[in-house]
């Protein structure tokens, strides 16, 4: 890929730009800001990745992935300002998915224990998962405002707040899964992953390339859940009050 090749490539972005404008959707801006940004946040992290693959320090491999938590889950954060201490339950949700599957992948040496497998492996995970937190933080506020009543009455009734939650935490569990499992069913008749079609143009063998995509495929399932599972056990306590009275003031406004 040549700088000319790459340039030439804003074409798609110019072609969005005009069908936004046409069609008078309003998302000229954020298609620029969203260019710029990807292409200023790649090249950074780049020149960044090239130094850290050269160092081969667990340190800065641990500081990179850390700082990728952080930022995943200041996203999610924001999607959910509505439930107190969103942010450090995110965190701590993806640490511990993170943890769990470098744990396995590197005890079982499936993968070796350096920066260019831990890293880019930790970015599809961390990435994947703060997708579907904020699904499920989004579905979440919607299925408890649209059953509100269902709750009180539980609650009302002498149930206790996870008996009133639970079977909407596992309602929205399922409806944040369903991309991730919808996504992997049409794999390789729909679509054909990001990483084996970039290991693929830069010359690897399919068979290699389909194998490592397969390993991120059963590595993104048991994080999707894991991430879903967890995340709902930590937050589900922030909706009620010590009263064990719903919360919902901040979700109405």
């Amino acid at each position: 890929m040549t700088i000319v090749a790459l340039i030439l490539s804003l074409g798609f972005v110019f072609i969005a730009i005009v069908m936004s404008k046409s069609f008078k959707l309003g998302l000229d801006r954020d298609i620029i800001i969203a260019t710029i940004r990807a292409s200023v946040q790649l090249l950074a992290i780049g020149y960044v990745l090239h130094l850290i693959f050269g160092m081969q320090s667990y340190g800065f491999i641990v500081l990179f992935i850390l700082l990728m938590i952080t930022v995943a889950s200041q996203n999610v954060a924001r999607k959910g300002r509505f439930i107190p201490g969103l942010m450090w339950k995110s965190f701590l949700t993806l640490l511990c998915v993170e943890i769990v599957t470098q744990a396995f992948l590197i005890g079982l040496h499936i993968i070796p224990a350096t920066a260019r497998y831990m890293i880019t492996i930790s970015g599809m995970i961390i990435g994947s998962s703060m997708i579907l937190s904020s699904l499920l933080v989004s579905r979440l506020k919607s299925e408890v405002l649209l059953r509100k009543p269902e709750i009180m009455l539980i609650l009302a009734l002498g149930g206790t707040p996870r008996q009133a939650i639970f079977p909407i935490l596992k309602d929205c569990i399922r409806s944040s899964m369903i991309p991730t499992i919808e996504g992997q069913k049409t794999l390789g008749l729909v679509q054909l992953p990001g990483m084996m079609t970039g290991q693929i143009i830069a010359g690897a063998n399919p068979i290699a390339a389909v194998r490592l995509q397969l390993l991120i495929v059963f590595t993104t399932m048991t994080s999707a859940i894991l991430t879903s599972v967890l995340l709902s056990l930590f937050i589900y306590p922030a909706l009620f009050t010590r009263q064990q009275q719903l919360r919902t003031e901040a979700w109405e406004r």
